[in-house]
Formats: structure tokens, sequence, C-alpha cells
């Protein structure tokens, strides 16, 4: 089965993101996604958020209650296997291409999920870039917008090259 988005997600800022029917994406994200702490968040090479719904349901078989969107991605995909995503692979969707630019470090505002949620996604080794930790690609990827255009749930997500 080719990989999809499942739900494009956008916020006023903060978490949850709720879901929307479709999204202009920019080179600074979705068009009306806003940020709580733009000193962290955002900018061009975190334009967009991408966490894998097989992740959500690793973290929801541990007790963690979650949902698409909760965890402040703005595109959930399903078919990625979160194991294999790596900085500098580029993906294209029918008219979107972003490519992805590193792991993101949770925030304290996860919190609201359940205390130990962020070591749940996220641990040294992959603080250290490396794929091999078991939390690698829960708390998902970060990436830039190569090509703006529209996204929308069911778009296919192709991987296109590795550029790291």
């Amino acid at each position: 089965m080719p990989a999809s988005i499942v739900q494009i997600s956008i916020s006023r800022g903060g978490v949850p993101k709720r879901s929307v029917a479709e999204a202009l994406v920019t080179t600074l994200g979705l068009a009306g996604d806003e940020h709580a702490h733009s000193e962290i968040h955002g900018g061009p090479s975190q334009a967009l958020l991408l966490i894998t719904a097989e992740g959500i349901d690793e973290l929801i078989a541990q007790g963690f209650p979650l949902f698409a969107g909760a965890l402040g991605e703005n595109i959930t995909t399903r078919g990625l296997d979160r194991r294999t995503l790596r900085t500098g692979q580029r993906y294209r969707t029918p008219y979107v291409i972003f490519e992805l630019t590193k792991p993101r470090a949770p925030c304290e505002q996860l919190h609201v999920y359940g205390v130990g949620i962020q070591k749940a996604v996220y641990d040294a080794q992959t603080k250290s870039g490396d794929p091999s930790s078991p939390h690698w690609g829960l708390s998902g990827f970060y990436a830039s917008v190569i090509q703006p255009g529209t996204l929308r749930p069911g778009d296919p997500i192709i991987l296109l090259e590795e550029l790291a």
C-alpha cells in the first residue's frame, strides 16, 4: 500500500492541531497555522511537522491519549516507516515537495498527554541523530518546503531522493 496523508492539521498556536479539509502550503508552512512560541517553532527549516499514524498508534498502545494532530503535527501519514525517515529525504505529493530537515525535539506542551511522553518519543540517541534508537521518528520530523502547493488527506507521498 503506498504511503499517504491521513490528516492535515493547523492551530492558532499550541496543541492539539485540528483537521482541515485541505491546506495551502508555503515556504513558511501551512496557511492558517500559527505557533505559540515563534522563537522555537516555525521558519523555513521547520515549515512542516510530519508524524506517522503508526507512531501515534504505538504511543496509544503505551497508554497515551493521542490522536492525529495531538502532537502538533501538520501532516499525519500512513504507510511511511518512521524508522526509515532521515534528514535530507525529499518527498512529493501531487502538488508539494518537502525535505526532512531534522527530528523534532518535543516541547513541554506535550505534558497534557501524560507525564513521560517526552521520554516515550525522544531520547539521547534520537537527539544525537542515531536512527537505531527505538524512539526514532516518534516525535516527528520537521521539513522545509521545496515546492509550495496544496495538500489534502488521501494525497500519496512518494520518496524522491535522499540528499544527506
